[in-house]
């Protein structure tokens, strides 16, 4: 009998082609998320054991093995990156009063918004040392311009979700800004680190941007889901006053009066309405995404976006970063969590 496949066979497989950067990229990001003061310290070794799959230093990396040879600047690069995007987080937590972060306390919760905010600050302090290490001034503009994207796309989400109710591009345009502005600065800058040509970097970086819709809007799928294996509660976009394109695709699908009450009920969760039944709510809500095929046509949307990443590494010959990075796409849009 044939073993049944798993997502996380692919991420695996990766990972043992990059085995000996992946350790040197630890080993660095340790030493950099380490401080002598005690209560800075301990937040943020909690900050360090609540990381995720490390898909962002794997695409450092990747890019980097793709265009010439993986170089020290490529494993600095990586942890500023990772840096830039946890303390990014963090701060996140706190603007949206979010309670966890993968499964565990957010940091404002477990001690409290100072200490979240500085020990943020901290760590974009140590993004700037290790730019000033890897002295390269296209690196330091990929990562500063990042830095101001993820801040603005923080901004233009909480102005859209002040009435809940966007339009898709308005939803488009905030995943530009966070996540595939993030995954575009990881491949860019991981070629840059290893002295791609000019055709290279621009390659990867459009590779990076559509990897990263198909991210997010998966993460959005994933939201509806109901499996185990996630590992964190679903519907949070909704608790968090967040509508994503499968609930906005079936609102306007669906008849008025029929998304009115939808409307409602999703608001209803958002401000924690007392008179609403949460996991009724949920389970109406749910079903209306199914029955009016939003997550359909965000899976659409995703195979779209995966053909432009494909044709983005076009422009390189077969060999064994491309065919990572290519699994990394797959992996991405069948991931389970």
């Amino acid at each position: 009998m044939r073993p049944i496949w798993h997502p996380m066979d692919t991420l695996r497989q990766i990972r043992t082609e990059i085995e000996d950067a992946l350790r040197a990229y630890e080993q660095k990001f340790a030493d950099s998320l380490s401080a002598e003061q005690e209560l800075l310290n301990d937040v943020l070794q909690y900050v360090s054991a609540k990381r995720g799959k490390q898909l962002r230093p794997i695409l450092v990396i990747e890019a980097a093995r793709l265009c010439n040879c993986i170089t020290d600047k490529t494993i600095s690069t990586a942890v500023a990156l990772e840096l830039l995007h946890t303390a990014s987080l963090v701060h996140d937590d706190v603007v949206d009063n979010s309670p966890t972060r993968r499964g565990a306390d957010a940091v404002h919760v477990r001690w409290n918004n100072k200490v979240a905010v500085l020990a943020g600050d901290y760590m974009l302090a140590r993004v700037i040392g290790l730019i000033a290490e890897v002295r390269n001034t296209k690196i330091l503009s990929i990562i500063s311009d990042l830095g101001r994207s993820l801040s603005s796309g923080e901004i233009l989400q909480l102005h859209a979700n002040r009435s809940m109710w966007i339009d898709e591009a308005q939803y488009m345009r905030i995943i530009e800004q966070k996540t595939a502005r993030l995954f575009a600065a990881c491949c860019e800058a991981g070629a840059e680190s290893a002295a791609g040509s000019q055709r290279q970097i621009s390659a990867l970086r459009e590779f990076g941007r559509q990897l990263g819709i198909c991210f997010q809007l998966k993460d959005d799928v994933l939201d509806y889901s109901d499996l185990e294996e996630l590992g964190k509660p679903t519907m949070n976009d909704i608790r968090d006053g967040k509508a994503t394109l499968p609930l906005l695709v079936s609102l306007k699908r669906a008849p008025e009066t029929e998304a009115a009450e939808i409307r409602r009920l999703a608001e209803a969760l958002a401000k924690q309405d007392p008179s609403v039944k949460v996991s009724e709510a949920e389970q109406d809500i749910k079903a209306f995404v199914l029955r009016f095929d939003g997550i359909g046509y965000a899976y659409k949307k995703m195979q779209e976006h995966k053909r432009l990443a494909e044709e983005a590494l076009s422009v390189f010959p077969d060999c064994d970063a491309r065919r990572s990075l290519l699994l990394l796409l797959d992996y991405t849009i069948n991931r389970v969590h």
